[in-house]
C-alpha cells in the first residue's frame, strides 16, 4: 500500500458528509483488491503525499464491501455515488460535496492537481 492510501486509512475515520467543506475526496472503487485499476491508482498517487495534503485531499476506497478512509458503508457510498460493483471507478469530490471528475481508469496525480488548482475555493486560497 502506498503512503497516501495508508495515511487515509489510518486517519481518524469520518463520513464523507462530515468531510464536506473541509476536504476534497478522491473516491476510488473496485470489485476486488487485486483489481488493475486500484493498482494503477496507487501507482499514480505514489510520492504525491505532499501535493494531496496541500490540496486538502482525502482518499476513500471501496473495495468489494470494505471501505477505508471513511466510516460510510460500502452500500451507502455505492448508492449515493453510483459506484459500479463490477468495475473500477475514481471520482473527485469537491469540498462542496459535488462530483468534479469521474473516470473509469486511474486518474494521474497531475490531472488531480490541475483540476483541484482550477477550483474556485483553491484559487481563492492561492490568491
Amino acid at each position: 500500500m502506498i503512503p497516501i492510501l495508508l495515511a487515509a486509512a489510518l486517519a481518524a475515520p469520518t463520513t464523507l458528509a462530515e468531510m464536506r467543506w473541509h476536504k476534497r475526496v478522491l473516491l476510488v472503487a473496485a470489485p476486488a483488491a487485486d483489481d488493475a485499476g486500484i493498482a494503477g491508482q496507487r501507482r499514480a498517487l505514489a510520492g504525491w503525499d505532499k501535493g494531496a495534503r496541500e490540496r486538502d485531499l482525502a482518499i476513500v476506497t471501496v473495495i468489494g464491501d470494505r471501505v477505508t478512509g471513511a466510516t460510510d458503508s460500502a452500500a451507502a457510498l455505492r448508492t449515493r455515488h453510483r459506484l459500479p460493483r463490477d468495475r473500477f471507478v475514481a471520482i473527485l469530490i469537491g469540498k462542496d460535496g459535488g462530483e468534479k471528475m469521474r473516470a473509469g481508469s486511474p486518474i494521474p496525480a497531475e490531472t488531480l492537481a490541475e483540476t483541484i488548482d482550477a477550483m474556485p475555493m483553491r484559487r481563492a486560497r492561492l490568491d
